[in-house]
């Protein structure tokens, strides 16, 4: 898999030019959705370099990360006279860097393209380290690709567009990758105040977190080992997404959030995490994300829905848990009745 770069941008529209001028390309498209399409391409829409750039607008949310959407896409590229050499440059949050990299990777066998983050989860998560894909079935990035982008652009000026829940959602990767770090990157990120959130602060922290996955995932590319590191409160946490999908959609890293509360109580009976580090996040994450309401007779659907996650081997449930901060523990199982005892856990605590 080709080495992605990522940039910290001082003078967007400079690291855009550099970014594009790397990409031998015939023509040029630029993926948005309807919210970033209001808020975000303003920021963009007068540079010279995206001049002759089409536009191809998708519907907001993760409602559309779909396979509608995705044709949506390759048909705009096929109309728009798109061939092996055209460059995509996606501008956006998780759904669109996610869906448009997936675009970009199978249209004409493949095609090179561009990540522009706009969210906080995007930029710590989604749009780093290559992995593309849609939603399929009720569930999550069920289909999709190992691909870098070219370029990853990120530009916190786009922070200043969010509001505070997507603040949060983001922040709960952030979160993650402290606990997989060390200790003073995870007493930072709880002593943080996300109410009234600094964004030149947040601005550091941002490229803190982006070092640890890039660190991750230059190491491992294709998740065959410490990658799944990066996996850590998501096996529960795609679970309560998915199920979230059926009912009321809630954003990712919310649902990752919830996720961490389960996977750090494993952690603790099945991997030794201190107790009182484990009640600390936990306290953190109540105040900051509430709670997805579930009911016991909810435990089966959401082990079904675990029992798809791509981490699995031969059916048994994969989970990341840590031994400490940055204790990694990866390829650990778990009974259905110690999984039902973290959901009560989350339900109960």
């Amino acid at each position: 898999m080709n080495r992605q770069k990522v940039v910290i941008a001082e003078n967007l529209e400079q690291s855009l030019m550099e970014a594009i001028n790397q990409c031998e390309h015939d023509r040029m498209f630029l993926l948005a959705d309807e919210t970033t399409e209001r808020y975000c391409l303003p920021v963009v829409e007068g540079y010279a370099v995206l001049r002759d750039a089409k536009r191809i607008i998708i519907g907001a949310t993760d409602t559309h990360k779909t396979l509608e959407s995705l044709a949506h896409v390759w048909e705009e590229l096929g109309v728009g006279g798109g061939t092996r050499h055209t460059l995509l440059i996606n501008i956006g949050g998780g759904m669109v860097t996610d869906l448009g990299g997936f675009a970009a990777s199978t249209f004409k066998r493949g095609i090179n393209y561009i990540n522009i983050p706009t969210t906080l989860l995007a930029m710590v998560d989604a749009s780093v380290g290559g992995k593309t894909g849609i939603n399929f079935r009720g569930l999550k990035n069920e289909i999709g690709v190992f691909n870098n982008a070219s370029t990853v652009i990120l530009d916190t000026q786009f922070l200043k567009t969010l509001d505070a829940e997507n603040i949060r959602s983001g922040y709960a990767e952030m979160l993650k990758h402290g606990l997989i770090s060390n200790e003073q990157m995870w007493t930072e990120l709880l002593n943080y105040d996300l109410e009234y959130p600094d964004l030149q602060k947040l601005s550091q922290m941002v490229a803190d977190s982006v070092t640890v996955k890039e660190r991750i995932v230059t190491e491992d590319p294709t998740e065959q080992g410490i990658r799944k590191a990066l996996n850590l409160g998501h096996t529960v946490g795609h679970a309560f997404e998915s199920l979230a999908l059926q009912r009321k959609p809630v954003l990712h890293g919310y649902a990752v959030a919830w996720g961490l509360i389960c996977e750090l109580y494993l952690s603790c009976i099945k991997t030794g995490f201190p107790t009182d580090k484990m009640r600390q996040t936990v306290s953190f994450i109540k105040e900051h994300y509430g709670k997805m309401t579930i009911t016991c007779d909810d435990y089966p659907t959401l082990l079904e829905l675990m029992t798809h996650d791509k981490k699995n081997v031969a059916g048994t449930i994969n989970f990341t848990l840590l031994s400490g901060i940055g204790g990694i523990c990866i390829n650990q199982n778990a009974t259905k009745e110690e999984i039902y005892e973290a959901l009560d856990f989350y339900r109960e605590g």
